[in-house]
């Protein structure tokens, strides 16, 4: 059965309000991740917290019930508790009815299989979690395999990624790596590094894109640096018909996206 958990001293309460600090993700090896929807996509995906907090109200949506008996039946822990305890691990003012706390995976680029997806993105130095939660989910749309997240980036197990995300956190491979790291890595096998730049003419939709195809989006101010371009197997520029010269990273990132899946049709 749940435990109830009234007092914002609780220990476990603690635990859970921490996870909102990435020291403390890092420590502990988890990660948050709020409401019905989420948690189900988590769920689906193999993938239960390991500890489950809910309000009342939460007891009562059947989905969110068997999210919770499933937690408890794997040795998870579960907590009753109230919306204002809610709302202090959730760091929203209107929190949902679920909260979990989940195992982080590692994100080892050895533990990246490239021949299992057609398609990969690679973020350089991305500043935003909310882009990284995008990117995520545009990459579950497109059947991508996973993220690969170079130089110093937004991390990707932060409320307000995995938020953004909307659940693709968990469909999803991550990996983390400096670059000189990546470009070796890349190299020791087949795959196709594919970058966005404005000093190309080169049109987004002219190329044949090779199988598997790295897609590497830049920094939302910088793009990529010179010398990461230089590395790039394909150049390709999205022409702009407005005043401005680019796209945000996330919405850059899905165009390009599906223009290279739309070409292996």
């Amino acid at each position: 059965m749940p435990r109830e958990v009234t007092a914002f001293s609780n220990s476990t309460v603690k635990l859970l309000r921490s996870l909102r600090d990435k020291k403390a993700r890092r420590v502990e090896g988890l990660f948050l991740a709020e409401g019905l929807r989420i948690l189900t996509e988590a769920r689906d995906s193999g993938q239960l917290p390991e500890i489950v907090a809910f309000s009342a109200e939460g007891t009562r949506h059947p989905l969110a019930a068997e999210i919770i008996a499933a937690t408890e039946a794997a040795g998870g822990d579960a907590i009753l508790t109230t919306p204002d305890i809610l709302t202090k691990m959730s760091g929203k003012g209107n929190p949902q009815m679920l909260l979990g706390a989940y195992r982080q995976p590692p994100t080892e680029l050895a533990a990246i299989d490239r021949s299992a997806a057609p398609l990969w993105i690679v973020a350089q130095a991305l500043r935003d979690p909310g882009n990284i939660g995008t990117i995520l989910r545009t990459g579950d749309a497109v059947g991508a395999g996973g993220l690969i997240l170079i130089d110093d980036c937004a991390d990707s197990f932060s409320v307000e990624a995995v938020r953004a995300s909307m659940g693709a956190l968990f469909t999803q491979r991550i990996a983390t790596a400096r670059w000189p790291e990546f470009v070796e890595w890349l190299r020791s096998g087949p795959g196709q590094l594919v970058g966005t730049s404005l000093k190309t003419d080169h049109d987004y939709l002219e190329p044949k894109y090779e199988q598997p195809c790295f897609l590497v989006v830049g920094n939302e101010q910088q793009g990529l640096p010179v010398e990461y371009e230089a590395e790039c197997d394909l150049l390709v520029k999205i022409p702009m018909a407005g005043r401005a010269d680019s796209l945000n990273a996330a919405i850059a990132t899905a165009v390009m996206a599906f223009a290279i899946k739309a070409s292996w049709r």
